[in-house]
Parts: C-alpha cells; sequence; structure tokens
C-alpha cells in the first residue's frame, strides 16, 4: 500500500511538473488556433466532464461548442468531430493528414508500433507492408490456393461436432470456433495447428493474444500524461510486454525452423505465407526483415483471435450448451470457412450435423 501511494504521488507531481512546463511555453509562443471547447480544468483538463459515458457527455458538449470542438484529456489535447459534414471533410478532403492513429503505451511495448500495420503513420514501411498484404494474402490465387485447407479444417469441425452429438457431451461452442478458425488461418500462414478441440493449448493461445487486445485498449494515465510513461504507474507496459514477448517467440521459433528447412532442402518453394514472406524477404531490394514479418503475425493473429471471439458470440449467448440443442448453428461457422471453397452443404442428418460433399 505505501508503495502504491508513493507511486501515486510521484505520479501527480510529475504530471504537475509537466502542465506547468506546457503552460509556461504556451504563453511564451501564444495560443494555438483551435476549435472551441469547454474550459479545461488544471493538470485533469476536462476528463471529469466525460463521466461513465463520454459518447453521451459529448454529444452534450456538442450543442453548446459546435459539430468541432476541442478538450483536454490531461496533458491531450483532442479534437471532437460530431457533425456527417465535417466528418467527411476530414475522412475524405484531409484522410491522409488525419488517417494516422494515436498509439498507446501499452502497444510500444518491445517497439511494437513500429512495426506494425496498424499503428504505423501513413508512409513507405505502412505502404510496403499494405502492399504485402494485398499482394500475398489477399488476391484470389491466394485464396484458391488454400480452398483444400479450409476444406480439410471445416471437416474437421464437422466430425468434432459428430462424435460430441454421438456420446452425448457438451461442446464449448466459443472454443470450437476458435480452434477451426485458428487452424484454419495458422495451415494458411505456417502450414501447421494451432489448436486442438480437446486440448487447452488453443485457449492459452487465445488468452496469449487476447492479453494483448486487453492491455492495449485498457484505459491508462500515461496516454494522457506522456511524462509518466516511463513510470508505468499502472504496469500495463510491464504487461503488454510480456505477452507480445511471449507471441513473438513464438512466432521466431516458427521463422528459424523454417529457415533452417528451406536451407537443408535447397528449396525456395512458396507452399504457404511465411514461405512467400522469406523469399521476399530474400531480395536485395526488399524492405521486408525478419523482425518485420515476427510483428506482422502478430497483428494478423490478433484479428484472427478478433474473428473467432465474434463468430462464437453469434452463434451462442452462453458458452457451454448442450451439443444436441446446437448443432444447427455450426452451420453458420461452416459457411464463413467455407467461402471461396465451394463446398455443398448438403441437410443435416439425423444427429442434426451437416455431411460435406465437395
Amino acid at each position: 500500500m505505501d508503495y502504491m501511494l508513493l507511486l501515486l504521488g510521484l505520479s501527480f507531481v510529475l504530471a504537475c511538473i509537466h502542465f506547468l512546463t506546457k503552460s509556461l511555453a504556451a504563453t511564451k509562443f501564444g495560443p494555438i488556433n483551435l476549435p472551441p471547447g469547454p474550459r479545461p480544468f488544471p493538470i485533469i483538463g476536462n476528463i471529469l466532464e466525460l463521466g461513465n459515458k463520454p459518447h453521451q457527455a459529448l454529444a452534450e458538449l456538442s450543442k453548446t461548442y459546435g459539430p468541432m470542438m476541442s478538450i483536454k484529456l490531461g496533458s491531450i489535447t483532442t479534437i471532437v468531430i460530431s457533425s456527417p459534414h465535417v466528418a467527411k471533410e476530414a475522412l475524405q478532403t484531409h484522410d491522409r493528414a488525419l488517417s494516422s492513429r494515436t498509439i498507446p503505451d501499452g502497444a510500444r511495448s518491445l517497439d511494437h508500433h513500429k512495426y506494425s500495420i496498424v499503428f504505423l503513420p501513413v508512409s513507405a514501411p505502412w505502404r510496403n507492408l499494405r502492399k504485402v498484404c494485398a499482394t500475398q494474402m489477399f488476391t484470389a490465387q491466394r485464396l484458391d490456393a488454400t480452398q483444400v485447407v479450409r476444406q480439410k479444417k471445416v471437416q474437421e469441425l464437422v466430425d468434432y461436432v459428430h462424435e460430441s452429438c454421438k456420446s452425448g457431451s457438451v461442446v464449448d461452442i466459443g472454443q470450437a470456433a476458435f480452434t477451426t478458425v485458428m487452424n484454419s488461418v495458422s495451415n494458411t500462414f505456417f502450414s501447421i495447428d494451432f489448436a486442438h478441440y480437446q486440448s487447452d493449448l488453443s485457449e492459452n493461445f487465445k488468452d496469449l493474444v487476447s492479453s494483448v487486445k486487453e492491455e492495449v485498449g485498457r484505459p491508462n494515465i500515461a496516454d494522457y500524461f506522456p511524462i509518466l510513461r516511463s513510470v508505468d504507474p499502472q504496469g500495463i507496459r510491464k504487461r503488454s510486454t510480456t505477452s507480445i514477448g511471449k507471441l513473438l517467440n513464438i512466432f521466431e521459433g516458427i521463422i528459424h525452423e523454417r529457415i533452417q528447412t528451406r536451407e537443408k532442402m535447397m528449396s525456395k518453394e512458396s507452399k504457404d505465407l511465411l514461405d512467400s514472406l522469406l523469399n521476399l524477404a530474400e531480395e536485395n531490394s526488399s524492405e521486408l526483415s525478419l523482425v518485420i514479418i515476427k510483428h506482422l503475425f502478430l497483428d494478423l493473429f490478433s484479428a484472427t483471435v478478433e474473428l473467432s471471439t465474434t463468430v462464437g458470440l453469434l452463434m451462442m449467448e452462453s458458452t457451454m450448451v448442450e451439443v444436441a440443442d446446437v448443432c444447427s448453428l455450426f452451420v453458420l461457422l461452416i459457411l464463413i470457412l467455407s467461402w471461396r471453397s465451394e463446398i455443398c452443404i448438403s441437410p443435416p442428418d439425423e444427429n442434426g450435423v451437416p455431411p460435406l460433399s465437395d
């Protein structure tokens, strides 16, 4: 308790110093031309005015200060747009100037923000990553090439549900959805399974990726008072560094194992996304490095967890349910995963499980 009080006291003192420094600088160089907005309180700015429903509070403030206003969140000046016309002007006419994201302190762990396609500003590195994704992942040729993989993973899901129906056991729909999506993606990327239906490994990997997203998205006092980043008062940077480090180590091990295999086989055949990225990285003119590849996979698997979570929520309200009551809901997941796979889904059998046919 004494340690926490000391830490909070130190954070308050540093914030005061930062506020006074900013105030003196503003007095010296003159005010910045900003939209109108509520008068900020010293140090904390307008944080208290947002309450526990900030979207409603901002809507009320816009009635007073107009469709574009400025507020202070701690020491960070924020511009709020609440008009469709002004939003179109900002996001369409001035999209390049305003398209970069604010980088939360949790995303700075292990310099992830310097390599992430999510947090990089519009620049040459970002355009290069965007080009890599467009040409190596989202082409019709790539999707057609992984058709057999998707068919196989969907069939494994159906077999798993069918066996559970026969035995009358309980199925964790959320984990089944995650396992199927994760294995479809991991086989497309690495030609290996990352998860298994009756194993805790898939849940552990999901928890690891989810922890990164939770820490990066968690409200952080260091985001409102950047001077506190080195102190990390809430421990968010520390926890995100641990999770991101574990994930990057997993990807690094897979990459180095593939490099050794390619050297032994003396082959550069591109059988999955990792091979394609390694081939690009070996080109003299390429700006792609092994470090960038690791962080790219971190972004891609974060999106995969988001997809599997959404699918699981669509299929159920409660995570644990009796299979006999919900077998038909798996048709939704099968339809999603069968996209471009040209799989014909026949009517369900007596157990409620839809058989597949090419």
